[in-house]
């Protein structure tokens, strides 16, 4: 067997990053974060079994700088999360592979995130 100097696949130094590519990364990385911040929500129930005192520990963390920076990314995750897994649904049905039709709702997946979110925040 003889030994190649080509790579056997793309190299991330090499590689050349698109929007898709990016958004598909990302898809992977709120649904973790997802979890993530559903494990805290079920703590925080569990603090609401175990006490007044408990709850009201963990609503004070919460509700501190972090807590509300935690509880911004967590949304942040969630809208761009749903949004892209409704346009994930259309790819299913075999609709929006065209180049355009591609970066175009990625784009819309992106603007359309900000605008959920921040309407979201202001809403609270």
């Amino acid at each position: 067997m003889h030994s190649s100097p080509r790579p056997t696949s793309p190299h991330a130094q090499i590689y050349r990053w698109y929007l898709t590519s990016a958004l598909s990364i990302a898809h992977r990385i709120t649904g973790l974060l997802l979890s993530l911040g559903t494990l805290l929500l079920g703590l925080g129930l569990l603090t609401i079994a175990v006490g007044p005192a408990a709850y009201g520990h963990f609503q004070a963390q919460l509700l501190s700088w972090y807590g509300l920076c935690g509880l911004l990314l967590w949304t942040l995750c969630l809208y761009y999360h749903l949004c892209n897994g409704i346009r994930h649904l259309f790819w299913d049905a075999g609709y929006g592979f065209a180049l355009h039709h591609a970066n175009a709702s990625a784009w819309a997946v992106l603007a359309a995130t900000v605008v959920l979110t921040t309407s979201t925040w202001m809403l609270a």
